[in-house]
Formats: structure tokens, C-alpha cells, sequence
């Protein structure tokens, strides 16, 4: 529904994609966690693994052939579509996905066994906001650019300074809203080396694959500092 709604916006709004692609990004990552903190109910990995893959699976249905002969589908992909990621949208953004589960589902077993799984949901939350914001907020206010790479392509695509600090301080301000998450000593090495590491990794990371790097960058600092 929301695809849908936001592929109008660019349909007949004019909305840019990159806009329409980030409200998307936040239902994705963001409803999930609060559904998971809202209600009770009783957790199992197999079945959230089977989410994974069916999460994946669906993405099928955006295939060209789908799309054209479908005009629902075909408005619901003009929603993440942008011209720049043509001919590879469907492809990044798959295996971005394909790849955050990947690194997802083993943190979850490792953060399981050594019982942190008060602090699997700060990553999710970190790249649902920090990285949501930093497209947007690079392309309306971003003043001071720098080039990244993509995959399966030589091009080259534009992030700012301004887009990438969403990151920094997005990772500040959700450690300091779980503070009671930490001791003093993990919060203090948390806030310290956790917004640098997740804003590099943001930068650093193929054109579209934010996602796994910053998973991965995130639960390997905060497994680390779970020792301190």
C-alpha cells in the first residue's frame, strides 16, 4: 500500500524519487521493530528466517515482465525507481536485501546466545533513520559532495557530507535514548567509536547497499563493547 501511494506521488506529483524511496525504506525497517516492541508474541528464528526469505521472494513480483502487464505493480515500482540506479534497480536493491538478511540472521543467533538481544534492534533503528535521512536530506540541503562506487557497474554516484552526518548523529541520539541498555563504560565506548565507524561505513558502501554494511558494522562494535 505504501509503494503504491508513493509511486502516485511520482506518477502525478512529480515527487523525486529519492523522497518516495526513503518514506518507503522507513516502513520497511522501522514498523517491524516497533510491531516487535508493541505486542507480544512468541518469538521463533525459523519463522523469522521464513519472513526473510519470503521478504526476498516477493520482489519477484516487480520483475519486468510482472510490472508491465500490471499497472498496479508498475506504479508500485515507479516508488523506488530512480533514473540514475536504471538498469540496475531491481538487482541492487534485491541483493541489498538479500545480503542484510544474511547478516542479519547469524548476528541474531550470535546476540541470542550471548544474550544481548536488548541491543539487536539499535543497528535496525540506526539504519532505518540515519540512512532513510541521508539521501533526502543530502539531496535538499547537501552542499559538499564526494563520489562512491556501485556494484556491477563502473559509474560513479554522489553522496554529501551533509546526507552522511544524518548517520553520525543518528547513531549519537539513538545510544543516548537506550542508555539504560549500557553500563557506564559500554555507553561511553559505544558513543565513541560507534557514530564514526557506522558514518564511514555509510560512505564507504556501494551506491544503494548501505544496509549490510552498517549492520554488520553495528553488531560487531556492539559485540565487542559487550566484553568491556
Amino acid at each position: 500500500m505504501t509503494q503504491y501511494c508513493t509511486g502516485l506521488l511520482v506518477k502525478h506529483k512529480g515527487v523525486k524519487v529519492n523522497y518516495t524511496r526513503k518514506i518507503n525504506h522507513f516502513i520497511l525497517f522501522l514498523v517491524p521493530v516497533f510491531v516487535d516492541r508493541g505486542f507480544a508474541y512468541e518469538e521463533s528464528f525459523g519463522l523469522f528466517a521464513l519472513g526473510s526469505l519470503l521478504a526476498i521472494s516477493s520482489l519477484a513480483i516487480y520483475l519486468e515482465p510482472v510490472r508491465k502487464k500490471v499497472p498496479l505493480i508498475s506504479t508500485m515500482f515507479l516508488s523506488f525507481d530512480r533514473p540514475e540506479d536504471r538498469p540496475h534497480t531491481l538487482l541492487w536493491l534485491s541483493t541489498q536485501i538479500a545480503a542484510g538478511y544474511l547478516v542479519l540472521l547469524p548476528m541474531i543467533m550470535l546476540f541470542y546466545y550471548h544474550d544481548l538481544m536488548h541491543w539487536i534492534f539499535l543497528p535496525i533503528l540506526i539504519n532505518g533513520i540515519g540512512d532513510g535521512l541521508a539521501e533526502p536530506v543530502g539531496v535538499r540541503f547537501g552542499k559538499h559532495s564526494y563520489q562512491t562506487h556501485a556494484l556491477f557497474t563502473r559509474k560513479k554516484y554522489i553522496r554529501t557530507f551533509e546526507g552522511s552526518a544524518c548517520v553520525f548523529l543518528t547513531t549519537v541520539i539513538v545510544l543516548a535514548l537506550h542508555y539504560n541498555y549500557f553500563t557506564a563504560g559500554q555507553l561511553v565506548a559505544a558513543i565513541v567509536i560507534m557514530p564514526p565507524l557506522m558514518t564511514l561505513a555509510e560512505a564507504f558502501s556501494p551506491h544503494t547497499w548501505d544496509t549490510p554494511f552498517l549492520f554488520l558494522t553495528g553488531y560487531l562494535i556492539l559485540f565487542a563493547i559487550s566484553f568491556i
